[in-house]
């Protein structure tokens, strides 16, 4: 059983190995992607403001949609304090009965004011710094191939997370007496050894020591990848578990038309409803964070920031919300990130401990390092196959060779 394992984790990492390093690089650089936009993308965030409170989510709405008369906005977003994000959909061209062609794909205001602070195609290098890091963010997620690529990273992602445990299996010693004395060499780099056996034991002792923590990148990247497929089923089966897909399955769908409650009349009807949900269910709320609207299934979204929320830095991951029909306000969904379903708690911890959004600083500059080492793990297992592989082919080379010598020999009898 243990030449099998050892034969599952040669080839899970050769196969992994190229896709973890570039998940690894730019994992890095991500753990302070806001950080790194406001380096290369100043121009998208607004100066602070004290003399003014910022607009709410429905103002901003109808002054961004002023601003760009083709589309209809349906979504907008605080993702930071000092910038809001607007999705646009684009209108019908009377004349052609086409859809607008908007020209960017990210649109941004000042949260003080909803003038336009910057738009993009988000990704598409050829706008310049503007777009680095969210190319940066394509490429860690989906390789720039769309779901292509997509698909690629959640099959590397399941493997690698099945790997965890075969890797894991493969340190403990081949036999059980003396069992945590002749495992203990397997969390140490030995000193003053040879290349190989360097190698060889930052391979292992690495991993043993990051365990927890790969585990944890490892089964999110399945999450966030193929989420319908695999993830969700394990999760359903193992926790109590509330699929957001499910439910909006299950929501009626009709072609578009405009909703009886604008943006004004929806943000006030969401702030009732998560106050009752509040009294309701005792928890606590504060600021809105984003307001969406499903044009599918006529219904809004009404996010704020709530007492068991987990992030610290940004909504993005999931937050206090409740959905209601964009027709008459009424409540469809409430949801807390923690607290209501073991699943979907351990799935805010997956979200938040992924996406560097919890403990501070000192746990970005982990994460920014477990990238690193997530590269050299990568690299340190093709050198281990590399040099055996070698070995292998020179004792064939030798057999072979002293095959014929042993064949001319006189028999002893």
């Amino acid at each position: 059983m243990r030449g099998f394992f050892v034969f599952l984790h040669r080839w899970a990492g050769l196969v992994m190995a190229a896709f973890l390093v570039v998940v690894g690089l730019t994992g890095s650089l991500l753990a302070f992607n806001t950080e790194l936009e406001r380096v290369f993308a100043p121009q998208l965030f607004a100066a602070p403001r004290i003399d003014a409170p910022p607009l709410g989510l429905a103002a901003l709405a109808s002054r961004a949609e002023a601003q760009v008369p083709q589309g209809r906005v349906i979504s907008v977003t605080y993702a930071e304090p000092d910038q809001v994000s607007i999705s646009f959909a684009p209108r019908q061209n009377p004349q052609t009965q086409a859809p607008y062609d908007l020209g960017f794909t990210e649109f941004f205001v000042d949260p003080w004011t909803g003038a336009e602070l910057g738009r993009r195609r988000r990704a598409d290098l050829s706008e310049g710094l503007v777009n680095l890091m969210p190319f940066i963010y394509d490429l860690h997620w989906r390789l720039m191939l769309g779901v292509a690529g997509q698909l690629i990273l959640g099959i590397v992602a399941t493997i690698w997370t099945l790997d965890c445990f075969v890797a894991f299996y493969l340190t403990f010693p081949p036999t059980t007496k003396s069992f945590l004395r002749r495992w203990k060499p397997a969390w140490l780099v030995k000193r003053n050894a040879g290349f190989y056996r360097l190698n060889f034991d930052l391979h292992r002792a690495g991993g043993l020591w990051l365990w927890a923590a790969l585990f944890v990148f490892a089964w999110s990247s399945v999450m966030m990848n193929l989420r319908p497929f695999v993830y969700e089923p394990v999760m359903r089966s193992l926790f109590d578990f509330h699929s957001s897909i499910d439910l909006y399955l299950a929501l009626p769908k009709r072609a578009y038309r405009p909703p009886m409650l604008d943006w004004r009349a929806a943000q006030e009807t969401g702030e009732r409803l998560i106050a009752e949900q509040s009294a309701n269910r005792g928890f606590a709320i504060g600021k809105a964070l984003a307001l969406s609207y499903l044009e599918e299934a006529n219904a809004y979204i009404y996010e704020v920031r709530g007492s068991r929320d987990l992030f610290e830095r940004s909504p993005k991951g999931g937050g206090t919300s409740v959905m209601l029909d964009g027709d008459d306000g009424h409540l469809i969904e409430a949801s807390e990130p923690t607290g209501e379903h073991v699943g979907n708690t351990i799935e805010s911890w997956l979200y938040a401990l992924h996406m560097a959004r919890i403990f501070g600083l000192p746990y970005r500059l982990f994460v920014c390092a477990l990238g690193l080492a997530l590269t050299a793990l990568s690299a340190t297992g093709v050198y281990i196959w590399w040099k055996k592989r070698g070995a292998r082919r020179f004792h064939a080379r030798r057999d072979s060779a002293e095959a014929p010598k042993s064949a001319a020999l006189p028999s002893s009898e």
